[in-house]
């Protein structure tokens, strides 16, 4: 973390983790979306489905939240109430609880894909290189959930023909990205990196020119243009990358570099430009750091960065559910992107 990031998340670390706290054992409300294969197929309660992952008003947003208090407690635990931490995750980690969540998604399937399922993978992944006695018991608990998310991506990637260029869950460069850094530790079985790979290149290699001008639309909490790049940032070296981002983009839109205007938190389509606001700063520093040192369009990145992301910190918590129960994992995800990101970066090739 730069120095400026790091004093931004150690002043707020504590909000957000209780935050999370809080939403993570929110049951109700819940948008739960379960297909019903005979009468009477519906649960009573989210946590009949979802033993695990039952708050948050739905399942990708509590897998990711969880993400974020996994993330806290093992980058800055002085900074964060690590004992009610430690706490919650062990109540929802639990061999049967995360079985049945593997069981569930198995049986019933996601409407989350690829949203939920690159975020189910990015938790794993998050724990499973932590050398902390509670976080490998998460990790050997997680396996048969990461196990099934797998053969889900494996089964899905090569027949989908097209990417889905959305600014929401069924955006297709985001889930691949948050899958990314697992399937790169999975040194034993290549099967999902190679699928990964594969499917980035069908879907993004050969673009040019692509019309961000017509970004943002009004509910989006992505960027297609961004987390397109974003991808092909993590997959290409960084020559190749630029010399991608050339064609992509030839010009930077203002409006990709201008912040989103939120009129309404309370609006959960609205709300979502809070996120669309965190999830470009991010998406942007990661592109400003993944092009050539000394490119020209480093100071601009970096300034629309910032623009976006500093206004929206203060709006993670106190304001309405509809952006509380997702937008800290946002700000978290900007506020520590760093080394650990870059589990996700092809190696780089010396600059010729």
């Amino acid at each position: 973390m730069t120095s400026r990031r790091e004093t931004q998340l150690l002043a707020r670390a504590a909000e957000y983790s209780a935050a999370a706290l809080r939403n993570i054992r929110k049951e109700f409300p819940n948008d739960i979306r379960s297909t019903m294969r005979f009468a009477g197929d519906f649960p009573n309660r989210p946590r009949d489905l979802y033993p695990a992952f039952y708050g948050c008003f739905d399942w990708h947003s509590c897998v990711e939240m969880h993400w974020l208090l996994v993330r806290l407690l093992r980058t800055i635990p002085d900074a964060v109430p690590a004992d009610d931490i430690r706490t919650a995750l062990n109540e929802h980690f639990t061999a049967d609880a995360l079985k049945g969540e593997a069981e569930t998604f198995r049986t019933k399937g996601s409407r989350a894909r690829p949203y939920g399922w690159g975020w189910a993978l990015m938790l794993h992944h998050e724990i499973a290189g932590w050398d902390d006695p509670d976080a490998q018991t998460w990790s050997a608990n997680l396996a048969p959930l990461s196990a099934a998310v797998t053969d889900a991506f494996l089964g899905w990637l090569p027949k989908q023909t097209y990417p889905v260029r959305t600014g929401a869950h069924n955006n297709s460069a985001f889930g691949l990205s948050r899958a990314l850094p697992y399937a790169r530790s999975q040194t034993e079985n290549p099967a999902l990196l190679t699928a990964i790979q594969d499917a980035a290149t069908r879907w993004f290699s050969a673009d040019t020119d692509y019309p961000a001008g017509w970004e943002p639309s009004g509910a989006d909490f992505l960027s297609p243009a961004l987390t397109e790049a974003e991808l092909q940032a993590s997959l290409l070296s960084r020559t190749d990358f630029a010399a991608w981002f050339d064609r992509f983009l030839p010009e930077l839109p203002a409006a990709l570099l201008t912040p989103a205007t939120v009129s309404d938190d309370s609006d959960g389509q609205i709300a979502h430009l809070r996120g669309l606001n965190l999830s470009r700063a991010w998406c942007l520093l990661r592109v400003a750091d993944s092009l050539p040192a000394a490119d020209p369009r480093q100071p601009l990145l970096i300034s629309a960065v910032e623009a976006h992301a500093d206004p929206e910190l203060d709006h993670v918590s106190g304001s309405d559910y509809m952006v509380e129960h997702w937008l800290a994992c946002y700000a978290v995800l900007y506020l520590t992107a760093g080394s650990r990101d870059q589990a996700g970066r092809a190696p780089q090739r010396a600059e010729t």
